[in-house]
């Protein structure tokens, strides 16, 4: 598909990537209820308002183009191709999960489709795909990483070193700022000087651009673009202007912005403006929302299932990839000491 004419727009095209927002969002919802009864536990991030920065990143890849994520990840793995079932298993706590049930909802992680985790250390990712690009320019692989990351970020010191770096080296990467205004629970003029995270980018001699990550087509038509230019050994800062419609967290009372401006932000709900924008274009229509929904539901309905039918992991192997283990060559003296 194209994106270099916003006008133009294939009907399958049109269908999947709408399929694909709807998929995020839902899949979310279906948390939610989880949550409550107790099947989820522990910290969980949610991605209602930000689904097309994830689907139009993805559609800008190739499968073995990689990334590395946050902890509000669930967006960017379903849209990567992580299968639904192994994500619900994941957050279930589930040896099935696709980190083993060990990671949760903030340490998804799967090398087969090369999505490099989510990670719960603010502006942890960063040098850990500066370390992926450099590792494939080494090596002469044509991959470019695409690491996603909050405004919150912007104020560690990992992201200056990693653009730095990145710059110099002139490595295949796409830094992706997903900025939702709220670095947890504080505004971004509250903790920046200066608010226009793209700007940042100038003293890294770096390409960038503020985009509309309320509007998949802009997301797509930059994402192609940045990541054309990585793939050549021109790193690019992505700014995304978007908002979250939940609450920092399942434990965030979010007293820190009122109702009507989420109301405001969610008449920019990136899924229905999608839908009206490729039913202008005669892409879309009404009859399309009932059969998309329907296999949506059916693709939750499963996942829910895998993770339920899963395995909790046996307490024998919890220490396995947490301590060494002792090679099987070498043995102990009666005295501790080593034979």
């Amino acid at each position: 598909m194209s994106a270099d004419d916003a006008t133009t727009l294939d009907p399958d095209d049109a269908r999947r990537l709408y399929e694909q927002m709807v998929l995020i969002r839902r899949f979310e919802e279906r948390c939610v209820e989880l949550y409550g009864q107790g099947h989820i536990r522990g910290f969980m991030h949610l991605y209602d308002g930000q689904e097309a920065i994830a689907v139009g990143m993805c559609e800008a890849l190739i499968p073995e183009d990689g990334i590395v994520a946050t902890y509000r990840e669930h967006g960017q793995a379903l849209a990567k191709g992580v299968p639904p079932g192994e994500i619900m298993a994941e957050l279930y706590g589930k040896q099935e999960g696709s980190s083993g049930g060990r990671g949760g909802s903030m340490h998804i992680f799967d090398t087969n489709r090369f999505f490099y985790g989510g990670n719960a250390i603010v502006a942890g990712g960063l040098p850990v795909a500066v370390g992926l690009a450099l590792a494939d320019k080494m090596l002469g692989r044509h991959r470019v990483t695409v690491c996603f990351f909050g405004e919150g970020a912007v104020a560690e010191g990992e992201f200056h070193e990693s653009l730095n770096l990145a710059s110099l080296w002139r490595l295949p990467v796409v830094f992706v700022c997903e900025n939702n205004l709220y670095a947890m629970g504080s505004a971004l003029h509250h903790d920046e000087a200066g608010t226009d995270v793209a700007a940042r980018a100038k003293g890294y001699a770096m390409a960038a651009q503020q985009v509309d990550g309320m509007d998949l087509m802009a997301v797509l038509q930059a994402g192609r673009r940045a990541v054309n230019m990585a793939r050549q050994g021109a790193p690019v800062l992505l700014e995304m202007r978007t908002y979250r419609f939940r609450a920092h967290s399942m434990f965030d009372a979010q007293s820190y912005r009122d109702k009507a401006e989420v109301e405001r932000f969610k008449q920019r709900d990136p899924i229905p403006g999608f839908f009206r924008f490729a039913q202008g274009l005669g892409v879309l229509d009404d009859s399309d929302l009932d059969v998309i929904e329907g296999r949506v539901r059916r693709v939750v309905d499963d996942a829910v299932a895998f993770a339920a039918a899963g395995h909790f992991e046996s307490v024998q192997t919890l220490l396995r990839g947490v301590v060494a283990e002792r090679p099987a060559h070498l043995s102990t003296t009666g005295n501790g000491g080593v034979a």
